[in-house]
């Protein structure tokens, strides 16, 4: 099983550009909302507790997230749980609006992903490996961390293998 550094260094690797990496925290968030809205409108009952499909998705992929780092998993368990309870919330919507609420985000955090792909000059990671759609928000998390002078032994492991995020200034002459 690949590790941490190893999934985070793949998915590092398609994102150096720091406008690249900027339009992911705004696209992947509207994915991942989009996908567990979608998900949640199909749902059955487990006696008298309702079960969604978006629920069962996201359990998984917890397990992935804790299986590859504790701390990092906890935190992807947090926010997951908050976005199944927006999701719910989009889901209990009548049906055109569900569907709407859930097409338009996932539509949009696409968008604006291949714009920061755009900038980067290379295609999004799950193209070769789409273990890369469940490691993009953990990335985020990652480059947040990393941001607030976190998990740092992590930061220079990635950096080893990929390089540094291209500097605000290069990028933009680039």
């Amino acid at each position: 099983m690949k590790t941490l550094t190893d999934h985070l260094a793949q998915y590092a690797a398609y994102h150096r550009d720091p406008r690249n990496i900027s339009t992911h925290f705004v696209g992947v968030p509207m994915i991942v909302l989009a996908v567990a809205t979608l998900l949640s409108g199909a749902s059955f009952d487990l006696g008298t507790i309702s079960i969604s499909l978006a629920m069962l998705v996201t359990a998984a992929t917890c397990i992935f997230y804790f299986r590859l780092d504790f701390r990092f998993g906890a935190i992807m368990t947090a926010l997951l749980a908050i976005t199944l309870i927006v999701a719910n919330l989009l889901a209990s919507l009548s049906t055109s609006n569900w569907l709407m609420a859930g097409i338009g985000l996932f539509v949009i955090g696409w968008i604006i992903q291949f714009v920061g792909h755009y900038y980067e000059g290379k295609k999004p990671a799950f193209v070769d490996d789409l273990v890369g759609l469940l490691v993009g928000p953990l990335f985020l998390v990652a480059e947040a961390a990393f941001a607030l002078n976190l998990r740092l032994d992590v930061k220079e492991a990635v950096e080893s293998r990929v390089g540094k995020v291209r500097r605000r200034d290069s990028a933009l002459s680039a």
